[in-house]
């Protein structure tokens, strides 16, 4: 056998001499520990030509608006025209009509929201069709077929008249309504997309346990999905706060009774257009703040 053909024996040798005096030098802590490998940036994106132009374009166009709001809103008669009574009316009607159509779409919204999640039966997708399809109706039309379904002569409403005597149109129960009917699809479908997101290993475990299904649901499903329930009711109410034309279809425009925020705005532009200024401030800041409190619920932190 030549000496090219012989095995590399005593390299075998070195390289287990090596490695045995090298972990025996790292279990006597001799070796120092090899540095963490940083972890590679992502490259940087390159817009398309053109894109940047463009998306500019479209920032200013959405941005201006509002800025133009901003600078010609008469800061000094703010507060004056805030508390003129009208306004301070109008904006607690706001408030009691809104906070209640969230509490409605809290109480109904909910258990839709987890049959359209976790049960599957014919006509599933026709029934989330009808459920969202107030947000994409026009306001006037969703007034219109409130009031062929709750007005005193409508499918339910006449009912409602004859049983009990409850009339709705031209209501402060009317606004709640009108609001809940716009609102309550922006909860539904937050709430439904968190629940399809969930791990449900924790519902089986709870299952496993001997937990009831409305036990599991209280202790461990609900607080899983609450920060989607949280951002549901928080777009609902921004929705609910801001909502005209289905308020003035179904419940009319009257002052003190069911003139809420949005209408006490498109009145006072006729007449008194700085107040009209102060109260689009109001509903901007409450906006802002709704967006504000979700950017982590929309755009996470990687």
């Amino acid at each position: 056998m030549t000496e090219d053909e012989r095995p590399p024996a005593v390299e075998q040798s070195g390289d287990s001499e090596a490695g045995s005096g090298a972990r025996g030098a790292s279990e006597r802590g001799s070796v120092p520990a090899l540095p963490a490998r940083r972890p590679r940036r992502a490259p940087r994106a390159v817009p398309p030509f053109g894109f940047v132009p463009l998306a500019v374009l479209a920032v200013a166009f959405l941005a201006l608006p509002v800025v133009a709001l901003v600078v010609r809103s008469p800061w000094g008669s703010l507060a004056a025209d805030l508390s003129a009574p009208g306004v301070l009316t109008a904006l607690r009607l706001s408030l009691i009509c809104s906070l209640s159509a969230v509490a409605l779409s809290l109480v109904l919204g909910v258990p839709l929201a987890w049959l359209l999640a976790r049960v599957r039966f014919r006509g599933r997708n026709l029934v989330r069709a009808m459920v969202l399809l107030p947000m994409v109706l026009p306001p006037v039309v969703g007034g219109v077929a409130l009031l062929l379904a709750f007005g005193r002569h409508g499918l339910v409403g006449r009912w409602l008249d004859a049983a009990f005597g409850l009339t709705l149109p031209f209501t402060l129960a009317g606004v709640i309504v009108a609001e809940t009917f716009v609102a309550m699809p922006f909860l539904v479908i937050t709430v439904e997309a968190g629940m399809r997101a969930m791990d449900r290993r924790y519902e089986d475990a709870a299952a496993t346990l001997g937990a009831g299904r409305w036990m599991t649901f209280r202790r461990v499903t609900l607080p899983l999905i609450a920060p989607a329930v949280g951002a549901g009711a928080a777009l609902s109410w921004a929705r609910a706060l801001g909502e005209f034309g289905a308020t003035i279809t179904f419940a009319g425009n009257m002052p003190g009774s069911t003139q809420t925020m949005p209408l006490a705005v498109y009145l006072a532009l006729q007449s008194n257009p700085e107040a009209a200024f102060a109260l689009s401030l109001v509903m901007l800041a409450i906006s802002l703040t709704v967006l504000v409190a979700l950017r982590g619920r929309w755009f996470p932190s990687r």
